[in-house]
């Protein structure tokens, strides 16, 4: 398996059908939830993801400040139902977080969170700033990771 950090330029045909096929697998069908995927932000995006063969294994894209919300995020965290549980989203969510806080020196990464999330979230440094709201009909939580004010472990 290997890690990939690209840039829409940079994805190959079968690369990107395969993101594009996973996220619509897990977000559409699976969460049965009709939106729209392909929302424009993909093409300023960096992605990253892990590769098994030809396989996306897990996924996510990560927006500078400004392009989504007021802070850098990170967004579409999928992992491939025959891989979850072991550890991979976690791997692909501290490589943005590295990506954004090192690399960018941001200090401030934002998230719209699945609200069943919030624990698994909180529990990687992420805090919630707002109510739970409704997006795409699932309920959701705003939440804002600080890398200077990190907890204890």
């Amino acid at each position: 398996m290997k890690w990939k950090n690209r840039r829409f330029y940079q994805l190959n045909n079968l690369e990107l059908y395969n993101i594009l096929q996973l996220r619509n697998q897990v977000f559409v069908i699976e969460q049965n939830c009709i939106y729209q995927d392909a929302d424009g932000k993909d093409e300023i995006a960096k992605h990253i993801f892990l590769k098994n063969g030809h396989r996306i294994v897990t996924y996510l894209r990560v927006l500078r400040a400004g392009d989504y919300f007021e802070n850098s995020s990170i967004g579409r965290i999928v992992t491939h139902p025959a891989y979850r549980r072991q550890g991979y989203a976690t791997q692909a969510i501290f490589k943005a977080i590295d990506m954004i806080c090192v690399g960018w020196q941001e200090r401030y990464i934002e998230i719209s969170a699945q609200t069943y999330l919030t624990n698994y979230y909180t529990r990687l440094g992420f805090k919630k700033t707002g109510e739970e709201y409704l997006e795409d009909g699932i309920p959701h939580i705003r939440m804002l990771y600080d890398k200077e004010n990190l907890p204890e472990i």
